[in-house]
């Protein structure tokens, strides 16, 4: 059969299109991921000595996620001696996410590599790593390029994160803002200035502001307006307002409203109060989250209440009214929206909205003993652990709240042992004085299993040890339980996708099989069991995460089994998707989409896709969008 020149090109153009398998046609490779879930810290050492580079990068990457500081001896010294530029970045990466005296010293000399991108990563790994007394070498570190300038930029970021930033470094990283510095350098500065913790006293708020108002970058602009907050009010309170009325990102003007909220003065309250009708619905949530009740604005918070069509918004808005005065019509008011709810999403707000009265106890615990949605059930536990702490907590009721607590505990509810055994534990709410006979906990923890329950058997052992007089307990951890189906991993392509669909629209994300090959599969394996398939997106957070795949639909929901971390050199951008976790090596069925870079996540949750297409639609998701179908495409 003959063909055209045009067919011959259509061919072409076809096959190119065919996705290739992954790198797991390799059995070695899948031995090294093998031994990487396992935590087989020996094994993987063996590699970092192999012939052939690609086997030793992989390794060294596994190591990341492993975290033993016993192969930090070996990785150290394949970063300063080995030939290939690749497996000198992976072993700086796994240094920086193994901390240690071992780590540090391998990395400082590091930062004279040769190659730039070798030098960025050693940077970064630093930050993470370094002690206060080896500060200097980073302080007196001369970035030459624009990798290394934004290696230094990160490396701030880290060390501010962990509070050692003084005002050397605070000087540094302010003119890491300036336009002529590259975006990743912009990045980690803004982000240092928004996060960074005790930073040292030095002027940088000509600079800040500049770059909340002006840089090119969304997202620098997002991280440098959230960072105004550290400004004195007076010079940063216009700056903000103009933010919120200019900028055309939704997430810069989140930045901005989270930021008037420490702002103690009327105009920034009102400036907060119209944000609640921003065109998008994450700007109006947040502002209703963060608004501050005053009296001044009491008849206003309650008339957008009342006209408001947004329901989180809408509680929000009665539970701040509430916090003013709450009047038996106001709390009327909320019960009768409760009642003729049909939606348990908007339902379990509401609760919320009563955590600001305490008189509502009793209606909130009936609620907690009687309602059947797993949604509706936690949401009243932590309504009344919110009226317990407020500080105006009558101590009169504290007999009445010991007896519903040891009542939903003995439920056997996982996801309302794990809020109201947290209440319980808190010593500034004197439950060990009230109860003396604790052996209630000790009944629940028989109900509770790893790995489906660590979530509440962690605050829960917590309980046990505050009433028995112990100190606090190590965290439980999830043991090896759920080995990688590896003929599945080697089926699934390199470029692999996936449509979600959801009530509001698709979202395409592309799957990182070889980054991340037990969640990639994991997922997969959900996916071919319509696992997702009409449940909610049980969590919101504005400028941050879009969280599915709880069976629950409340974030407490996990099957029998738990997934090891895998974490990669890849970082969180916007539309990243990471799997949920309690705590390293307890991933399950949980997944989020980022709304923007969120840097706080790197090395810390596994990153296993990343949307394509369809961002606009993750931008806005509402907690309980129905997620319709999720499949392979």
């Amino acid at each position: 059969m003959k063909f055209s020149v045009k067919a011959l090109a259509f061919l072409f153009l076809a096959g190119s299109c065919i996705s290739k398998p992954s790198k797991f046609s390799d059995s070695v490779l899948i031995k090294i991921a093998d031994f990487q879930d396992r935590r087989q810290t020996d094994s993987l050492i063996h590699f970092l000595l192999d012939k052939n580079p690609i086997y030793r990068t992989e390794a060294a990457v596994a190591l990341g996620s492993v975290q033993d500081s016993v192969a930090s001896l070996q990785l150290g010294s394949m970063l300063l001696e080995d030939p290939i530029v690749e497996a000198r970045k992976a072993a700086a990466f796994a240094l920086g996410q193994t901390a240690g005296v071992a780590s540090v010293n391998a990395l400082i000399p590091a930062i004279e590599d040769k190659d730039s991108f070798v030098v960025r990563e050693a940077l970064m790994a630093l930050g993470k790593t370094v002690t206060k007394n080896d500060l200097d070498v980073l302080k007196r570190f001369d970035a030459k390029d624009t990798l290394t300038q934004s290696g230094l930029a990160w490396a701030f970021y880290h060390i501010g994160l962990r509070g050692l930033a003084d005002s050397i470094i605070v000087t540094k990283a302010k003119a890491f803002l300036k336009p002529a510095s590259s975006y990743q350098t912009r990045l980690g500065a803004a982000h240092f200035f928004s996060r960074g913790n005790k930073l040292a006293k030095a002027n940088f708020d000509d600079e800040l502001i500049s770059a909340a108002l002006t840089d090119k970058s969304p997202f620098v602009r997002m991280a440098a307006a959230g960072a105004l907050r550290k400004l004195d009010s007076a010079k940063s309170i216009n700056p903000l307002l103009k933010i919120l009325s200019t900028d055309p990102d939704y997430r810069v003007r989140i930045g901005a409203v989270r930021s008037l909220a420490t702002i103690d003065v009327n105009r920034a309250t009102q400036a907060i109060i119209n944000s609640l009708d921003d065109k998008n619905v994450n700007v109006g949530i947040a502002a209703s989250e963060v608004l501050r009740p005053k009296p001044l604005f009491y008849e206003q918070i309650v008339a957008k209440a009342r006209a408001i069509k947004k329901s989180r918004i809408q509680s929000n808005l009665y539970k701040a009214a509430l916090a003013l005065l709450p009047t038996p019509e106001l709390v009327s008011e909320v019960k009768v929206l409760y009642a003729n709810s049909k939606n348990d999403y908007e339902k379990a707000a509401l609760l919320n909205s009563l955590s600001s009265v305490m008189e509502a106890y009793s209606f909130i615990g009936e609620e907690l003993m009687t309602a059947k949605a797993f949604v509706m059930q936690t949401a009243a536990a932590q309504a009344l652990a919110d009226i317990n702490h407020n500080k105006k907590f009558d101590a009169k009721f504290k007999k009445e709240f010991s007896t519903l607590y040891e009542q939903a505990i003995l439920k056997g509810d996982a996801g309302v042992i794990g809020i109201v055994t947290a209440a319980l534990s808190d010593p500034d709410l004197g439950y060990k004085e009230e109860i003396t006979d604790f052996s209630f906990l000790a009944e629940a923890k028989k109900k509770l299993l790893l790995p489906k329950d660590i979530e509440a058997l962690q605050p829960l052992e917590e309980a046990l040890a505050y009433f028995e007089g112990k100190k606090k307990p190590l965290a439980p951890k999830n043991q090896f339980n759920h080995p990688i189906n590896w003929e599945l991993v080697k089926s699934i392509k390199k470029e692999q996708r996936v449509k979600i669909q959801t009530e509001r629209g698709d979202i395409i994300v592309r799957l990182f099989v070889e980054e991340a090959p037990g969640s990639v599969v994991n997922f997969v394996e959900l996916i071919n069991k319509k696992y997702f398939d009409g449940k909610n997106f049980h969590r919101v957070v504005p400028n941050f995460v879009a969280q599915g795949g709880c069976n629950r639909g409340d974030g407490f929901g996990s099957e029998d089994y738990s997934i090891r971390s895998e974490f990669s050199m890849r970082t969180y951008s916007e539309g990243s998707l990471g799997m949920a976790s309690a705590g390293k090596d307890t991933e399950g069925t949980q997944w989020f989409i980022t709304h923007s870079p969120t840097p706080h996540l790197n090395g810390r949750y596994t990153i296993f896709a990343e949307v394509e297409s369809g961002m606009e639609i993750v931008n806005i998701l509402e907690v309980g969008n129905q997620i319709m179908k999720v499949s392979l495409l």
